[in-house]
């Protein structure tokens, strides 16, 4: 039998970490390692157009399946494309390795041709970044990469110089354990009574859920219901919270919508359930407040706390509900759930009248039918940008669709590449990108990715030849719009030019019967609607405390749109509230 060389060692051990695809750009320092990957069956090499794309896709196949997933970039400028897409999947707490192949070993310092320090560069956006420098340090430098992606939930990077990757694997190597799962964490019973004490003495309290909740959604609701607390989100905390919430109060934040705002001010205990919401702004500072949290590091760092607890959502609630009275006092509840449904009823009326008429067409009615006609376990990927206000106001999670987006890191054009990761995981789940036109011609390179490998991503244009999100940060700061203007394509005949099924969709009538014909096609498919570049309303009046950009009240106002189904949960909580 042949000595494996170094590479060869490495994707071996990618393979025994679960990992089915390494995504990437070839180039004469990867060689080994795709040559490698070449002759192993049990992973394929994913050939995208941008690595961008690659660090993208692999989060995304991360977030999806909860499992590593990997991504490679060449020497120098190769891997250097990486940084965007691993910057979001390390915010995301998404486990991806990252290999960064390096100049000749023999060069490093010396100023060669393309040569760069990646395990300097990818430290801020990783928990873990090392040069292989020696054949020796495999496999335990790979391993231990890999126990911090999983284990620490975020991005490891390992450096390989392509002499190296060729050279001999040592003689003497061994199979260490892997880690393949995170374990929960419990909080101390000392932080648990403290914790269930509060609660006890506590009149009016709220629980605010962000992404920490996955997985947790029975134990929030059983714990809702035993101390009458309405039940608020973030954007990350959406599609694992919201549906089949009888206390859902909305969503707070620069999109935000309902009650939650008012929730979270005009109790006396808020929870902050697995969320490090990052608008300060909109969180209080006269009530007070408890964060729960796996990672101990985010504790404390929005608001000041009386109470930290470093746990998981689950087995924090499980340890802490039967400690806690139960509450039979539903005021302040039903009251939110009132406020709640009210707000959703003055601003539903945005998108419904006449949008089946209106040229170009609104955007929020867009989202609305797409919500209506996609499939009960969708992937929906979503722009930075407008898309993201869509989502958050017209997709209807259900405990089976998942909604990923650039939430934390805010990147554009990461649905399209998003979109790839999510659908090699399973060819036969729908699969949607709800794109922007910035976003989507930023990195329209792989759209021929799609093409190529046959995915069947369907591709949702939101179409109004602007940066819409840039424009109106523009005019709430009380600048005139500029540089923001996209001309664009037919979008269409650019899909059909690459070999995809692309339809172009102007009027409204039309649009349901676009998207139906999409969803049918079996390959790729792009539906470019020309929506309103005015959707939103703009305030009549720029204030002083909008010069700064997204201010509450300059939020409130401009946000101010229709929420599409999540009017019918409000009125069927409503139905529960006790008349007098």
């Amino acid at each position: 039998m042949a000595k494996q060389n170094v590479a060869e060692q490495f994707v071996d051990i990618l393979v025994r970490a679960g990992v089915r695809r390494l995504y990437g750009v070839v180039g004469d320092s990867l060689n080994p390692v795709v040559d490698a990957i070449r002759r192993t069956p049990d992973i394929d090499w994913i050939q995208v157009r941008h690595e961008e794309t690659a660090a993208f896709a692999a989060g995304a196949e991360a977030q999806i399946t909860g499992r590593l997933a990997a991504c490679a970039g060449s020497c120098g400028p190769g891997n250097l494309h990486l940084i965007n897409g691993l910057y979001d999947a390390h915010r995301s707490m998404a486990p991806v390795l990252a290999l960064a192949s390096h100049i000749p070993s023999s060069e490093i310092g010396l100023g060669y041709f393309q040569e760069t320090h990646p395990d300097r560069l990818f430290s801020e956006c990783s928990h873990y970044s090392e040069l292989i420098s020696n054949p020796r340090q495999m496999p335990r430098l790979l391993q231990t990469a890999i126990q911090h992606a999983i284990g620490q939930g975020g991005v490891s990077v390992v450096s390989l110089p392509g002499d190296i990757a060729s050279e001999p694997a040592p003689d003497k190597t061994w199979e260490t354990a892997l880690v393949t799962s995170r374990p929960t964490v419990r909080p101390s019973d000392a932080e648990i009574t403290a914790l269930a004490r509060m609660i006890d003495e506590a009149e009016r309290v709220t629980l605010f859920c962000g992404s920490g909740t996955a997985g947790a959604h029975a134990e929030v609701m059983q714990f809702a219901e035993r101390v009458k607390a309405p039940v608020g989100h973030a954007l990350r905390g959406k599609e694992w919270i919201q549906y089949d919430n009888p206390f859902d109060v909305g969503m707070s934040g620069l999109l935000g919508y309902g009650a939650a705002y008012e929730a979270t001010h005009e109790c006396d205990l808020l929870i902050l359930l697995g969320t490090d919401f990052p608008y300060n702004a909109f969180l209080p500072d006269d009530v007070r407040i408890v964060q729960v949290d796996v990672r101990p590091e985010r504790l404390g760092r929005r608001s000041k706390l009386d109470l930290a607890v470093w746990g998981d959502v689950r087995e924090t609630l499980s340890c802490l509900a039967p400690r806690v009275r139960a509450k039979s006092d539903r005021r302040f509840l039903d009251k939110m759930l009132k406020k709640h449904a009210d707000a959703l009823e003055g601003v539903v009326r945005a998108y419904t009248r006449k949008v089946e008429k209106h040229v170009p067409i609104h955007p929020e009615y867009v989202a609305s039918v797409l919500d209506e006609l996609a499939d009960d376990d969708a992937v929906f990927t979503v722009d930075t940008g407008m898309c993201n206000v869509w989502a958050a106001r017209y997709i209807s999670p259900n405990g089976r669709r998942r909604i990923i987006g650039s939430f934390s890191h805010g990147s554009m054009a990461n649905a399209l590449p998003q979109a790839i990761g999510a659908q090699f995981t399973d060819r036969g789940r729908q699969v949607i990108s709800m794109s922007g036109d910035g976003g989507f011609s930023m990195l329209m390179g792989d759209f021929l990715t799609l093409v190529q490998y046959d995915l069947p991503v369907k591709i949702v244009l939101f179409d109004n030849s602007s940066l819409s999100m840039v424009e109106l940060e523009m005019l709430v700061a009380g600048l005139p719009s500029y540089g923001t203007t996209n001309h664009n394509p037919d979008f269409a005949a650019v899909a059909r030019a690459a070999g995809a099924y692309g339809v172009r969709v102007e009027k409204p009538k039309h649009l349901a019967g676009a998207l139906k014909d999409a969803f049918r096609h079996k390959g790729p498919a792009l539906v470019d609607i020309v929506t309103d570049p005015n959707a939103l309303s703009i305030p009549p009046k720029i204030s002083r405390e909008m010069v700064s950009g997204f201010a509450l009240s300059a939020s409130k106002i401009v946000l101010d749109g229709g929420v599409g189904r999540m009017l019918q949960l409000a009125r069927s909580n409503l139905r529960n509230v006790p008349r007098p």
